[in-house]
């Protein structure tokens, strides 16, 4: 008798953490949006580029429109006035800092990339922000291929920082992380 009310009790047990987790509003990455339900489409027009990197804010546009098509939440139109949202960038900052050197050379092989930039999510039916961060900032380690410099890898690592700024971008407005 006591084991049936051990084993009761153990159910019950888990019975209320598992209803206590799922109204708490706790969900998978990925599954959920921060977004109003009638957001359905997101103009996104070029970013300002405050910086003296050639065609950063073209490389930073195209991969945040990417990012965001790609996810499937909503649509982008290049139309602001056709849209329910206005996501505006301005690209404050990119510094690139060397971090490691070959060994044996004088050459850095490795750099501390940090973009920063001010990003804002308006929504134009209710006429007010639902995102805003002045200084988002962006920080990744890349590493030069052996027997290159940063100079001849430039285009190649603005392509794969952009990307990357962008996934994580578009994932902390989609789903509020």
């Amino acid at each position: 008798m006591t084991d049936r009310i051990s084993r009761l009790a153990l159910f019950l047990g888990l019975a209320a953490v598992a209803l206590s987790l799922s109204s708490c509003g706790y969900r998978l990455r990925g599954t959920g949006t921060f977004l109003p339900a009638h957001i359905k489409t997101v103009s996104v027009p070029m970013f300002r580029n405050l910086t003296t990197r050639f065609q950063l804010d073209l490389k930073m546009t195209q991969a945040v429109i990417d990012e965001i098509v790609s996810r499937g939440k909503v649509s982008v139109v290049t139309d602001n006035s056709k849209s329910d949202a206005l996501l505006s960038g301005e690209i404050l900052t990119f510094n690139v800092s060397p971090i490691g050197f070959t060994p044996g050379k004088a050459t850095a092989d490795r750099f501390n990339i940090i973009v920063v930039a001010k990003i804002i999510l308006r929504d134009n039916v209710q006429k007010r922000v639902i995102f805003a961060n002045p200084a988002y900032m962006y920080q990744e380690e890349y590493e030069v291929p052996e027997g290159s410099d940063f100079e001849s890898q430039e285009s190649d690592a603005l392509d794969k920082i952009a990307e990357k700024f962008a996934r994580q971008l578009v994932i902390t407005i989609l789903e509020g992380f």
